[in-house]
């Protein structure tokens, strides 16, 4: 995962490389698009185990990726958050969920070009009003799919807004 330079990040890795009719593309969609949250806790724990022995593990609290309350109220559940659980499990970090909230709704990205993504996330997160002191800390944020980035730099520039912090980003797969 390419980051460098443009946003601030201590090291980005990816569990798999996302193929097209891949068995990793039928797992993330039955845990995405077809309600089984088994398959995110399984694809957490087999990222936790590939953080375990680095510097992810030493990390202060792990982050989700948060869901607009729209697409949480269609989906039920968040696929970064069931990711980030099973991730916990094995490296034995905490969850926040109270840290980012995603405040604007604009839709799938699944088709969009680049450029587009990047205009349909900028200004889409913000730090929530019980957010816990982060400065000085080691945040792990987590994500199911990282395609062009701009999600995760979205997340990324609201939490170096905010805080004095650094960033660790992993996920499952990377397009």
């Amino acid at each position: 995962m390419g980051f460098w330079g443009r946003i601030p990040v201590e090291h980005s890795t990816s569990l798999f490389r996302f193929e097209k009719g891949s068995s990793y593309q039928s797992l993330l969609h039955d845990l995405k698009y077809r309600g089984n949250r088994r398959v995110g806790l399984y694809l957490g724990r087999l990222l936790g185990h590939d953080l375990k022995n680095s510097s992810y593990a030493h990390c202060d609290v792990i982050v989700p990726v948060p869901l607009h309350r729209k697409r949480l109220r269609q989906r039920g559940y968040n696929q970064s958050e069931i990711i980030a659980t099973g991730v916990s499990e094995i490296i034995n970090i905490p969850i926040e969920l109270n840290l980012l909230m995603r405040n604007v709704h604009k839709g799938s990205q699944t088709f969009m070009g680049r450029y587009e993504r990047f205009e349909n996330v900028s200004g889409s997160f913000c730090i929530t009003k019980k957010a816990p002191p982060m400065n000085g800390k080691k945040i792990l944020l987590i994500d199911d799919v990282v395609t062009t980035g701009a999600t995760l730099e979205a997340c990324c520039q609201t939490l170096h807004r905010q805080y004095t912090c650094q960033v660790y980003i992993a996920t499952v797969c990377c397009a």
